[in-house]
């Protein structure tokens, strides 16, 4: 009787886990643009590569912020702290989208080189480049409280969950790039502002929806009244 609410929580978990990678990876940052450069001037496979290199940082990072949230996940089973961990993630990823929408991320361009280099070399400069950029941190830790994606007590769902944030960060590289090299000629920094508000645009209205409906569900939560 139990084995289609396992096979719900382990959907759940994957949809999740690639909707936290897409989130993660979106943002147009010095590797959005280097990703968006490197299409545009050495072809689409080495800004996918760059992409590949970013995610790499994503999900150790993701590992590090799932692996501390763990340790205190387990006291804050309590409604009313998931409550609370919901609506901060919410605020956090609506500041964050308001953040997002209002840069200019085409003032962090920098020419990038004639020569093109091998795969690897592309893909471990957006790693560190990536890494060296810990603010990835908040954000990811924003969308495990709003996700409640960290349950200590189902490991396996977590763990099938945290295989699917790097799917995820690969799905918009992917998508990203393929955008970019089908439009090309007609591809400028415009494209970038408009690309960088569209995604800030998606996020705001995300967390204003997910905010909402945490506040609603409020009135689903008995034991937080007594």
């Amino acid at each position: 009787m139990s084995m289609p609410f396992i096979q719900l929580d382990i959907l759940d978990f994957m949809f999740k886990g690639i909707l936290i990678g897409i989130i993660a990876s979106a943002p147009m940052g010095p590797v959005g643009i280097l990703c968006i450069q490197r299409t545009l001037n050495k072809g689409r496979w080495y800004g996918f590569i760059t992409g590949v290199g970013a995610a790499v940082s994503d999900v150790i990072y993701a590992l590090i912020v799932g692996l501390g949230m763990s340790f205190i996940m387990e006291p804050l089973q309590n409604p009313k702290y998931q409550f609370a961990l919901q609506i901060s993630g919410s605020i956090i990823l609506l500041l964050f989208g308001i953040f997002c929408f209002l840069t200019n991320p085409t003032k962090k361009i920098h020419k990038s080189g004639n020569t093109k280099g091998s795969l690897l070399h592309n893909g471990l400069t957006a790693f560190l480049v990536t890494f060296s950029n810990p603010l990835i941190i908040l954000l990811l830790m924003a969308t495990f409280a709003q996700f409640a994606f960290v349950q200590p007590s189902q490991p396996f769902e977590m763990i099938v969950g945290f295989t699917c944030i790097p799917l995820g960060a690969l799905i918009w590289w992917y998508g990203l790039t393929w955008l970019v090299d089908k439009i090309r000629g007609k591809f400028d920094v415009n494209g970038i502002l408009i690309i960088n508000r569209i995604i800030g645009s998606v996020v705001i209205l995300f967390s204003l929806i997910m905010l909402v409906g945490t506040i609603f569900n409020l009135y689903h939560l008995p034991s937080i009244g007594h």
